[in-house]
């Protein structure tokens, strides 16, 4: 199994040959955010819900790292997106009340544990080209 600075090093190495399928049913992303204090590029591997013109991930819960990663989305939203070999800029905002329900629901699909960290927000990105 794969973690973090690993996971993603195999994952870029492969175009996602090693990494991006995960056991039952979890696909991962690999996100490039700009840090809000640093203003440095951070890399992670995260879980996603699997489309392709909006791609998301829920990033609150699994410790601050995650919650590092969303604040800096709600900083610096324009990202840089890879799912397996096919790389792409991005614009990431919060889910809305709306959305965020049948967001949830996929998302707890893929990874019953998010079921405990409800209060999480969804990030959406969308496709910048």
């Amino acid at each position: 199994m794969l973690y973090g600075k690993e996971h993603v090093d195999r994952y870029v190495a492969t175009d996602g040959e090693e990494g991006y399928a995960l056991a039952q049913r979890r696909l991962i992303l690999i996100l490039t955010t700009t840090g809000r204090k640093s203003g440095e590029e951070r890399t992670n591997a995260l879980i996603f819900g699997g489309t392709v013109t909006t791609i998301w991930s829920s990033l609150q819960g699994r410790g601050s790292s995650t919650a590092l990663v969303y604040l800096n989305l709600v900083a610096h939203p324009e990202v840089h997106v890879q799912v397996k070999g096919d790389r792409f800029a991005a614009h990431a905002r919060t889910a809305t009340a709306e959305e965020k329900p049948e967001l949830w629901k996929t998302m707890t699909a893929i990874w019953p544990d998010y079921d405990g960290i409800s209060s999480a927000p969804n990030v959406r990105f969308r496709s910048s080209s």
